[in-house]
């Protein structure tokens, strides 16, 4: 070796570097992945040589089970339930050594092994098994089949929902054993409730009582449902618990731990992470875990022995699934209530129109407190009435009367005060000036608009109305307008200069405020809990929450309402609500007298004489004028099917995303409604599936958007 080699193989003459740099070349060179085998010639299983497959295809046109052979060599670890990949779309002329070949690879679930396969050709084999974990048992498929079916959606689409992605690292984890269940649980709060302690028994002795618990304001709520997910533990069975958000679920979850200590749920929600997320569902697929307190997507989590399902707060609108075929939690769990012969429980400190219908028909019982009790532990109530207009002639019109400017003063002498404001970005619904009675079409009874300041017509049925008077006042005028948060916490400061504002919105949710005078500015759901309780709250533009363009505008104002004045001191503790709105309107008077059951019961005698949900049902399509027409003709709607529309919808302007069912920017879009008797919902959405199967397999044809029970139809 010359002089030379040895000075090159020296330490600080490059060798080094140069290795690290050759290193790093073969670290990212791209090198290609083998294929999977073809499995040409090779031996078949022994024993059910053919496997049933759910391809992940969502269109429904191929919503459907595919067949495929079997190899030897993955007949123990092709079982149902399990995670495969196969080769689809190679059509049958390619065909070598007894196995069809070609075809891209695609995800797919295995659903079943059988003897002999339906289909008359050559089968394809199964590329491999991703994993050997079964993670789609019997009942999560029958109940994605269900869900599928109610929405007009595909049954790929919604195990999508339901299964949550592969994570190897979670997946080669064991999972604890399961802990022995709990003794049934004392009432405790439950007591506060004349069929609290009966529905806990029930369900610690194994039944599947239905419930619409309308809750008491207070923190309460949260240990009530942890007392109720333990009586169903405590009978040998699972529970799920199924909240809005995040925040929500942080209570519950930590309710269950000091009620029963760690080890015996699970809590399934985004802001877990993917493995962690997917370590504790499969704890609950295998059985180590049989209590899930989770997010939307929990509302599929496959809980062993399944005993009780709850939903909470079942009219936040977190709880309807924005991907399709876009399910509602509150229909889901009801589908597994009925299924599964589990207990049901609908909770909330308000009560939608959806479930008083539950309690009409007699598919659930009400859990509500007697009328005194309510009375006690709620807030003092106060709008602006002729008592004070007598003092101050401008309050129906101001938007901080001086009875809320006194009831905060007084509040911040003992604790926090919260203000709740309508979130920025609310488009109330056009109303009377003099009134605020909403405009309605006089031919469908939907709501009116001007879009861009043109002349009115209707939001459903497309009608213009070109002489609109108010049929409560009998006025000629309209009146829309609303003020932000931000602009609402800037003010107060000003007039309050020596206490700390906070906010709490979209940018910056707070969890918790400290019992300490501050003004605490809110939009609707995004409210901290105050230690203690707040002293006040004032509920501003009240107006505003009632004139969205929505049917369910003083449903879900009473709702965001009493859910902010939950949080606020009982009357025995000198706590007081004023809401500044109309003081004659029935959402107010329902918060003045603290009953949304008795709301929402008389909101659904109303909509069943007028024909709107839930009383019917209704679907919306969504598309181009061109597609809607083509889609029309060629759907087989029932014959008593009402077709409202088309309008426009909105498309989305330039520097603003697009949310969900808007036009794509430059589109024009058109939206209809399709509403059907009660009892012919199933009939509709087989026909809009049906339809969509078939303009889907031609291929080319210009896409719509089929959405069953739409939440927002104005």
């Amino acid at each position: 070796m010359s002089s030379e080699d040895e000075r090159a193989d020296e330490p600080g003459n490059g060798m080094p570097e140069q290795l690290a740099l050759i290193r790093e070349t073969v670290r990212r060179a791209k090198v290609p992945r083998a294929k999977p085998r073809t499995w040409r010639g090779a031996p078949l299983a022994a024993e059910l040589p053919v496997a049933r497959v759910l391809v992940n295809k969502g269109v429904l046109h191929l919503d459907q089970y595919f067949d495929y052979a079997v190899p030897e060599e993955l007949d123990a670890q092709a079982q149902p339930g399990v995670r495969v990949r196969v080769r689809f779309g190679a059509g049958g002329r390619q065909v070598r050594g007894g196995r069809r070949e070609g075809g891209g690879l695609i995800d797919g679930f295995l659903v079943e092994r059988r003897a002999e396969s339906d289909y008359q050709g050559t089968l394809a084999a199964l590329a491999y098994v991703v994993s050997p974990e079964p993670v789609l048992g019997p009942e999560l498929l029958g109940l994605a089949r269900a869900v599928a079916d109610r929405y007009a959606g595909s049954l790929a689409d919604v195990l999508q929902l339901a299964v949550p992605p592969r994570n190897g690292r979670a997946e080669g984890k064991p999972s604890p054993l399961p802990l022995p269940p709990p003794p049934p649980p004392a009432p405790g709060s439950w007591e506060r409730y004349a069929q609290g302690p009966g529905f806990l028994r029930a369900l610690a002795e194994g039944g599947a009582p239905r419930a619409v618990w309308t809750a008491l304001p207070g923190p309460q709520w949260a240990h009530e449902i942890a007392r109720a997910v333990a009586a169903a533990l405590a009978s040998g069975r699972g529970a799920l618990v199924v909240v809005p958000d995040g925040r929500t679920a942080g209570r519950v979850d930590a309710a269950l731990s000091a009620l029963l200590g760690p080890g015996l749920h699970a809590l399934l929600t985004a802001e877990s992470g993917p493995e962690k997320r997917y370590r504790e569902w499969l704890a609950v697929r295998r059985g180590s875990v049989r209590a899930v307190v989770g997010t939307r997507a929990a509302m599929f989590a496959p809980v062993v022995s399944l005993g009780l399902v709850v939903i909470w707060d079942d009219g936040d609108s977190s709880h309807s699934d924005d991907n399709a075929p876009f399910p509602h939690v509150r229909e889901v769990l009801e589908l597994r209530a009925s299924h599964g012969r589990c207990g049901f429980l609908l909770g909330a400190t308000g009560c939608t129109v959806e479930a008083a219908q539950l309690v009409e028909t007699g598919w659930a019982l009400p859990l509500t407190a007697p009328r005194d009790h309510v009375r006690r532990v709620a807030p003092l109530i106060r709008t602006i009435g002729d008592e004070q207009l007598a003092r101050d002639s401008a309050a129906r019109t101001a938007r901080l009367p001086s009875l809320a400017w006194q009831t905060a003063r007084d509040g911040l002498r003992e604790g926090p005060v919260l203000v709740q404001v309508p979130r920025r970005g609310y488009a109330p619904r056009l109303a009377c000036e003099r009134c605020r009675t909403p405009a309605r079409c006089r031919h469908c009874a939907g709501p009116l608009q001007a879009q861009d300041q043109r002349e009115l017509d209707c939001a459903w049925c497309g009608r213009p109305e070109h002489a609109w008077h108010c049929a409560a006042c009998g006025a000629h005028r309209l009146r829309a307008q609303i003020v932000g948060a931000r602009r609402t916490a800037d003010e107060l400061g000003r007039a309050f200069p020596t206490v700390p504002v906070r906010t709490s919105g979209r940018d910056h949710i707070l969890d918790e405020v400290p019992d300490e005078p501050a003004l605490v500015v809110s939009t609707p759901g995004a409210e901290p809990v105050a230690e203690g309780g707040y002293a006040a709250a004032l509920l501003l533009d009240g107006w505003a929450m009632l004139g969205r363009p929505d049917l369910r505008a003083g449903e879900e104002a009473l709702r965001r309402w009493i859910a902010a004045a939950s949080l606020v001191r009982g009357q025995e503790e000198g706590g007081a609500v004023v809401v500044v709105a109309e003081p004659t309107l029935g959402p107010v008077q329902a918060l003045v007298r603290w009953d949304p059951a008795g709301f929402a019961r008389r909101e659904l005698a109303e909509r069943a004489e007028l024909g709107f949900p839930p009383v019917s049902r209704m679907a919306s399509v969504t598309g181009s004028p061109g597609a809607l027409t083509a889609f029309l003709e060629s759907a087989s709607l029932p014959p008593e099917a009402e077709i409202l529309g088309p309008v426009p919808v909105p498309s989305a302007g330039p520097g603003r995303g697009r949310r969900a069912g808007d036009a794509p920017q430059g589109e024009t879009w058109e939206r209809l409604l399709i509403r059907v008797v009660p009892g012919r919902g199933a009939a509709l959405a087989a026909a809009l599936k049906t339809a969509q199967a078939a303009r889907t397999a031609r291929g080319g044809a210009e896409p719509v958007r089929i959405r069953i029970d739409p939440p927002d139809i104005g």
